[in-house]
């Protein structure tokens, strides 16, 4: 039984479990997003999260700290200047573990774990005006004057919300 042990030994000798989690980390604050297997990601995101709770106060203290964990200088660099900054004031949760299959090769199973804040997918279609409809036995299909005054309104707004965001596209590249 497994009663208060805590941690994953990964099929690694201790020397080897922490040069992978070093490895691993400075790979994930330089890129943002890396592909490693589930076990590793989970075990990636309780050593590279107090690291990043650290960075929020860039001292000379907690540089050191760091630089105990890492071994890297330009690791530490952008992680106090780029990451630190950037997640200053959320409490927590700095990072997002995605499962993404099983590798081929051995069928481990696979993930992506990414920095919350850094994360650059845009969601694809946004809202959509469709009509939603139901199963429910007793109710026509045919809409009610009120339902299609909401209908109209909602339509109206998604398309004002397009045009804003046209507009701050066009802003951002006219800056560009």
């Amino acid at each position: 039984m497994r009663h208060r042990v805590k941690g994953r030994k990964l099929s690694r000798t201790s020397a080897h479990r922490k040069a992978t989690m070093r490895a691993l980390s400075m790979a994930l604050i330089k890129e943002h997003r890396i592909t490693t297997t589930v076990a590793k990601a989970k075990e990636l995101r309780g050593f590279v999260e107090p690291l990043i709770t650290r960075a929020k106060v860039d001292s000379h203290h907690n540089r050191k700290q760091v630089f105990s964990s890492l071994q890297n200088k330009d690791a530490v660099t952008q992680l106090f200047t780029e990451i630190g900054p950037k997640v200053g004031d959320r409490p927590g949760g700095y990072t997002r573990v995605i499962k993404a299959g099983y590798r081929q090769g051995d069928a481990a199973e696979m993930a992506i774990i990414e920095l919350v804040d850094f994360n650059d997918i845009v969601p694809e279609g946004g809202k959509t005006t469709k009509k939603k409809r139901t199963r429910r036995a007793g109710k026509s299909n045919t809409p009610t004057s009120t339902d299609e005054a909401t209908t109209s309104k909602k339509q109206e707004e998604v398309v004002s919300e397009v045009e804003e965001v046209k507009e701050t596209e066009e802003s951002s590249e006219e800056k560009k």
